[in-house]
């Protein structure tokens, strides 16, 4: 009989096999949900030792039902699917891998403003529907002495910021903390990158604060004809205000990994649009980070298991309070 039961939210690979492999040996039995809803969740987060969770929402509610739980792993880098508060207040740890694709998430961004910028999308679909006509497409520029401007300095906008360089272009970024971490990127304010940016990358995670910090307000002050790439979080950027924008030439051109909401309506104008290259939260990907994340949080779920401390730890307050 299995000692520990390990729930599963959701997963957008097809099975589960390295987290049997690693963790068989320690008496785990995993719980695959078969839908990440909140009702699912809460049957099935019953008597469970452990939750790891890719993108479904690990409400209080279902922190409040996983009265056994010890530890919420997000299999991934953002942690606003996990509401951390009530898991603090229950004494449950909480763990991402935040590192595990940087640069895949990087490249990814990188291709998507080329895409953009080089009319690579464009010219794309208009071959594709039988149109060869080079002078169908928006104008182009060299990217070589252009400005881009990096919200967020992470370690995937600092891996941005390496590529951008190798390009060319003149990198500023924004953060909260301006720390520049040794790279010699140039740090501004918000606003001075709003208006002197040609290319704007998000790499910053989801706060009640930058909600939506991308909106009609915000987009009025942008260089006109900038272009917009985000492999962050969708709910940065008012999608709606983004395809008025767009519609005016306010922005020349977007590229999107990450949606608001997600997955988004493909019905709606804006992802139909020739100007807006857009992928299914892709740029995490590759079989390389994909092995090395869902074995790093195998090993985070049997260090707890064990009685041993975690790697990345991020409500450390439970650790103290132990």
């Amino acid at each position: 009989m299995p000692n520990h039961r390990v729930l599963i939210t959701d997963h957008p690979w097809p099975g589960i096999e390295i987290e049997q492999r690693l963790l068989k040996p320690y008496g785990v039995e995993i719980v695959d949900a078969p839908d990440g809803s909140e009702a699912t969740l809460m049957h099935l987060a019953t008597n469970v030792d452990a939750i790891a969770t890719c993108w479904a929402k690990v409400t209080s509610k279902v922190i409040e039902a996983a009265q056994n739980c010890q530890i919420i792993c997000r299999m991934g880098i953002g942690l606003d699917n996990i509401h951390i508060p009530t898991a603090t207040e229950k004494g449950i740890l909480v763990t991402n891998i935040p590192d595990y694709c940087v640069e895949e998430v990087a490249d990814h961004a990188l291709g998507l403003l080329l895409a953009v910028i080089r009319n690579i999308g464009f010219f794309h679909l208009r071959t594709k529907r039988g149109e060869y006509d080079l002078k169908a497409g928006p104008t182009m520029h060299r990217l070589r002495g252009r400005t881009l401007g990096l919200v967020g300095f992470g370690r995937t906008g600092q891996a941005m910021y390496e590529r951008g360089k190798a390009c060319g272009l003149n990198v500023i970024a924004s953060t909260p903390s301006q720390q520049d971490y040794g790279t010699g990127c140039k740090m501004v304010s918000m606003e001075e990158l709003i208006a002197n940016s040609d290319y704007i990358s998000l790499h910053s995670p989801l706060t009640d604060k930058n909600h939506h910090l991308f909106n009609r307000e915000t987009l009025a002050k942008t260089k006109k004809g900038v272009v917009i790439v985000n492999t962050s979080r969708g709910p940065l950027i008012d999608p709606a205000a983004l395809w008025e924008a767009i519609q005016s030439g306010q922005v020349g051109g977007a590229g999107l990994d990450v949606f608001d909401p997600e997955p988004p309506s493909l019905a709606d104008p804006l992802y139909g649009d020739e100007r807006v290259v857009v992928t299914p939260h892709a740029a995490f990907v590759s079989e390389e980070s994909l092995i090395e994340m869902r074995e790093r949080v195998a090993q985070q779920i049997a260090a707890v298991l064990q009685g041993e401390t975690p790697e990345n730890v991020r409500n450390p307050q439970v650790l103290e309070n132990r």
